[in-house]
């Protein structure tokens, strides 16, 4: 599990980097989310 916070006031710029043969997001696995998207 993770989160990421910026309490800051300098913009937060997140690079996310994939690499094999599947790149496909379905093996996301949401414990709970504050913004209202599906878990």
């Amino acid at each position: 599990r993770h989160r990421l916070e910026n309490p800051g006031v300098i913009d937060l710029v997140m690079i996310e980097v994939q690499s094999g043969e599947y790149l496909g997001e379905d093996d996301i696995v949401r414990f709970e989310d504050q913004y209202g998207r599906v878990v």
